[in-house]
């Protein structure tokens, strides 16, 4: 069913959010889609409006709106969270700015306070945090690596929300030190191979010339479709893995007018790619599920494999790591290979700028590879047998000690 979100900002302190249902064809149904319209101003004599700390204010005129056809607003399905319907610079334009703390309350009770607002995943693993991701456009209420809050605040249609300034600049440091960005401009680079984040992994004792990731060769939403593809065809790439795409997000992506990927179609067409669609949440289920169909998938098919999401970064990251940990390799040298794509985008390295370098390590490598050995304590990461932490992982998932002997087959030198 699609939806229609009607938004207000009734001033530089609260967001207000009025959700309200439309139909439409069965096509806009099967992508759960929801679309919002930023309703023109209109004379109002709303009242007793809470905004936080500030006290009650009552505001006769919204100092911001606008109208809008087919604005895309909804629950995120690839990754979990809320989008709330407003750009990243309508937001700020209102008030809010990064490094601030604020709340999102919703009517149906559900609270989330104390939110660091942040254009970047600047969290650990299962904190909560309302973000301008440059790449989203809308701001969005979601938890790093963990739930879906969409489904755990139990939103539904016509729930109502507010996103409240708590404190100015409460995590402005964090913010400053964190802050990261990229350019989807090839001049920028200076290579297709770093633009892509094309690389051929050979960490531990994996066959050199069989394991390669990258950034997507068919999402082209960051320019970077086409040089992957190119790559992935000199490379001799047999086998995709696809962990950010369903069967519909790729038809969409072929049928675009600036899809340029003819490797990856020729792929596609002969049953070499299997999408796992993927979610960020690697504590979940339905995570570890796919991560057995990603490795079943290489145990029963030759490569050489490409294993991309869309940046190449975190979920290629979760996979990449848990695979050179099954290959042997050593805590530095899955590090070694984890930072290259920070290097690639961010021009992040430990030489260039230490803080950052070590600040993402230890939030999102770290914390991956901690709870592939159980999220126990006094395992020290840095020495222990990663190799067999991933066996025992990937049992868990589900893959047979068959399809382990055949996957060690496929990657692992003897």
């Amino acid at each position: 069913m699609r939806k229609a979100i009607c938004y207000t900002l009734v001033s530089a302190m609260i967001f207000t959010m009025v959700a309200c249902g439309t139909k439409s064809s069965s096509s806009d149904a099967s992508e759960s889609s929801v679309v919002a319209s930023l309703e023109s101003a209109k004379e109002s004599s709303a009242s007793d409006i809470k905004v936080s700390n500030l006290g009650t204010k009552s505001i006769k005129k919204p100092l911001l709106s606008q109208s809008e056809d087919d604005l895309d607003t909804r629950g995120d399905e690839e990754f979990g969270g809320v989008f709330l319907g407003i750009s990243i610079e309508e937001f700020n334009a209102a008030g809010f700015a990064f490094g601030d703390s604020v709340d999102v309350e919703f009517s149906n009770g559900a609270k989330f306070t104390d939110l660091p607002y942040y254009n970047g995943y600047y969290v650990n693993a299962g904190e909560n945090l309302l973000i301008g991701y440059p790449g989203y456009g809308d701001i969005k209420l979601a938890q790093n690596y963990g739930k879906d809050l969409y489904v755990e605040a139990g939103l539904k249609e016509g729930d109502t929300a507010s996103v409240i300034l708590n404190e100015k600049g409460k995590y402005l440091d964090i913010q400053n030190v964190m802050d990261i960005s990229y350019k989807d401009d090839r001049d920028q680079y200076p290579s297709d191979v770093v633009f892509a984040n094309f690389r051929n992994v050979t960490v531990g004792k994996l066959k050199p010339g069989v394991v390669y990731r990258s950034a997507s060769p068919v999402d082209n939403q960051h320019m970077r479709a086409k040089y992957a593809d190119a790559l992935a065809k000199e490379a001799g790439i047999k086998y995709d893995i696809d962990i950010s795409d369903n069967e519909t997000k790729l038809e969409k992506h072929m049928a675009k007018d600036d899809f340029d990927s003819p490797h990856f179609l020729s792929l596609y067409e002969d049953g070499k790619v299997i999408p796992l669609a993927m979610n960020m949440n690697y504590f979940s289920e339905d995570f570890l599920n796919k991560i057995c169909l990603g490795f079943r998938a290489i145990a029963e098919n030759e490569g050489p494999y490409l294993i991309h999401c869309v940046e190449g970064k975190d979920r290629t990251g979760f996979f990449l790591m848990l695979l050179e940990a099954f290959a042997g390799a050593s805590y530095q040298e899955i590090v070694d290979d984890y930072m290259i794509t920070y290097d690639n985008y961010f021009e992040i390295t430990k030489e260039k700028d230490p803080e950052k370098y070590n600040v993402l390590k230890e939030r999102n490598l770290d914390r991956m590879i901690k709870f592939v050995c159980g999220d126990d304590d006094s395992v020290d990461i840095t020495t222990a047998d990663l190799k067999a932490y991933a066996e025992s992982f990937l049992k868990k998932t589900g893959l047979s000690d068959e399809k382990l002997v055949k996957l060690a087959e496929r990657l692992v030198e003897a």
